[in-house]
């Protein structure tokens, strides 16, 4: 199995990165990688949605859990932890892949989400992303998130943005698997 670039979308003080085509049958994985996702404002978390055909009302039902592991700069906050309030149980919600990146210079969020199957039209859709991110109080989180969009529908379009403000800067990149 290798990847195969499919496309990519730059943020400049944009207040989404979409991909409206290239999600079809032609894989069964697709993975959008992450790189410098950098806020506008302090304490924002990246987060998506997905649609089915030109539907773009990006509010598709999700099922996820999210877990953390984090570290100070200084080593005197550590954990690992279940986080409540970032999952969604049949929400419609953007689904955050992280939480409270920082928006000072050197601060960003950089990782992967895999969609699976998502032309299926007999089963839901899952999804799992591995993001790191440099929180705003100098901590580093690796976040894990999985689950599921509740729908049989192929899902053709995905939209990223921030919980909060605009995405700065920062790179997705999308591929298949093949």
């Amino acid at each position: 199995m290798g990847l195969v670039y499919i496309a990519s979308a730059t943020a400049s003080a944009s207040a989404t990165l979409s991909f409206t085509s290239g999600i079809d049958s032609t894989y069964n994985e697709y993975q959008f990688h992450f790189a410098n996702m950098h806020p506008a404002t302090n304490s924002s978390s990246i987060t998506f949605q997905v649609d089915t055909g030109t539907n773009t009302n990006y509010n598709q039902t999700i099922t996820s859990s999210f877990f953390r592991a984090k570290n100070h700069e200084s080593g005197g906050s550590t954990e690992v932890v279940y986080v409540a309030g970032e999952d969604q149980a049949q929400g419609t919600a953007y689904q955050p892949l992280c939480n409270e990146v920082g928006s000072g210079n050197d601060e960003s969020v950089s990782g992967v989400l895999t969609l699976y199957d998502p032309s299926s039209s007999t089963f839901v859709k899952h999804f799992v992303s591995r993001m790191n991110e440099y929180h705003e109080s100098d901590i580093t989180m690796d976040t894990l998130v999985g689950g599921y969009v509740n729908t049989t529908t192929a899902l053709t379009r995905i939209s990223f943005k921030f919980d909060s403000g605009n995405i700065d800067a920062g790179t997705i990149h999308m591929y298949g698997v093949g």
